[in-house]
């Protein structure tokens, strides 16, 4: 890469936590956010949920807002996650920062409750256009004034991956010097129903890599980084750096991977390359690993194509749920505060081994040398993203 990439701040907030501080100790402690749903409006009272206990109006009188706002429940928890990101960054400034959100369900969980009374009610007709995920990052940008770069990634459980990569390409390409870069999504009956309806949904915890694994678990969550160029940052405590991405399509199924995972591959192989890494540099793979049949053979074999050794893996899923386009963001600060800590985040639920792969992940916390992170976010569509954050340049 030309320009070195470094992050400068993040935040977070997930079932596991409301700020990074949280999210650490639930995942050094083993403590997952999973339960059944108690905001979300749902028949399907069965299926556990990574669900954050906070309703919106909680959520909107923490950000100050006016009552006939028409920020959506994903808008509410990216704000929060995103100031504190902005506050670890010490950024004030937005004259020439740049802002790359990623989304898929957009403000689908208002347009759903209020779909039927569009008619009648004029008053809820403001969440009308909060359906497309764009939406979602415009009412966020506008909140802290953020107006020179502001675009939208919707590529399903990648968006905040490919986000990642398009921030650290304006930085590179000298386009920016700063830019945002993460994702936000809520849970909702559509996306609920959706993967229920698929037969991918567990109605127990997720086994992520178990012979035994049943399906995923949706989750809701908010994630951002700030990226800044090497040299801009030079006077600030920096994180870590992106140091490799990769995207890639194995153009297999629109719901589906590959069986021998061509996309997770290509997209791994790519990451490398533009980092200038083998792969045995990899100290630890924050896996895609959402305990469906199909994803976690297919990402098996894929790692076993790009590594002769493997090294160290779990998917941090365990914890927070499937959180469909923020999941990239999320493993992304899980990834950066593997290396701060130089620990090895647990795969929960594990017993067996998958036979046709054997491959085991990390079940217990970890202290270990940590150098380079490599973190897979792979979506629906076979859009494979592969990001890799480094402790140093």
């Amino acid at each position: 890469m030309s320009r070195s990439v470094a992050v400068t701040g993040m935040g977070i907030f997930s079932a596991i936590g409301k700020n990074l501080e949280e999210n650490h100790r639930s995942l050094i402690h083993g403590k997952h956010g999973l339960s059944h749903p108690e905001i979300l409006e749902t028949v399907h009272q069965n299926l556990p949920i990574g669900e954050i206990k906070s309703t919106n109006s909680d959520l909107a009188d923490a950000l100050n807002l006016d009552k006939n706002h028409a920020f959506t429940r994903a808008a509410l928890l990216g704000t929060i996650a995103l100031k504190e990101a902005l506050q670890n960054a010490k950024i004030e400034d937005f004259t020439n920062i740049g802002f790359v959100n990623g989304n898929s369900v957009g403000g689908m969980d208002m347009t759903e409750r209020f779909y039927r009374e569009y008619e009648s009610n004029p008053a809820n007709r403001r969440f009308i256009q909060a359906q497309h995920p764009g939406f979602t990052t415009e009412q966020i940008a506008g909140y802290f004034g953020i107006d020179n770069y502001v675009t939208t990634i919707s590529t399903a459980c990648s968006s905040a991956a490919n986000a990642v990569m398009l921030g650290a390409r304006l930085i590179q390409s000298g386009r920016l010097d700063q830019v945002i870069v993460g994702g936000t999504d809520c849970l909702s009956r559509f996306t609920l129903n959706g993967f229920n309806s698929l037969m991918i949904y567990s109605e127990d915890f997720p086994k992520p890599f178990d012979s035994e694994r049943k399906g995923l678990n949706l989750g809701e969550a908010a994630a951002y980084l700030v990226l800044e160029s090497a040299d801009f940052a030079k006077n600030k405590e920096v994180l870590g750096y992106v140091s490799g991405y990769g995207n890639a399509n194995d153009a297999f199924h629109q719901t589906a991977s590959s069986e021998n995972g061509e996309g997770a591959y290509l997209a791994m192989q790519k990451a490398l390359e533009t980092a200038n890494l083998n792969p045995h540099h990899i100290d630890y793979v924050n896996a895609h690993g959402t305990a469906t049949q199909n994803n976690d053979l297919s990402e098996s074999r894929a790692l076993i194509r790009i590594f002769k050794e493997m090294p160290a893996f779990s998917s941090t899923k365990s914890f927070t749920g499937h959180t469909l386009a923020a999941a990239g963001a999320i493993e992304a600060v899980f990834s950066l505060l593997a290396i701060k800590h130089q620990q090895i985040y647990p795969n929960l639920n594990f017993n067996s081994a998958i036979s046709d792969t054997r491959l085991r992940p990390f079940t217990e916390l970890k202290s270990t040398k940590i150098q380079h992170v490599l973190s897979n976010s792979f979506g629906f569509g076979g859009n494979c993203t592969s990001l890799i954050f480094s402790k140093d340049e």
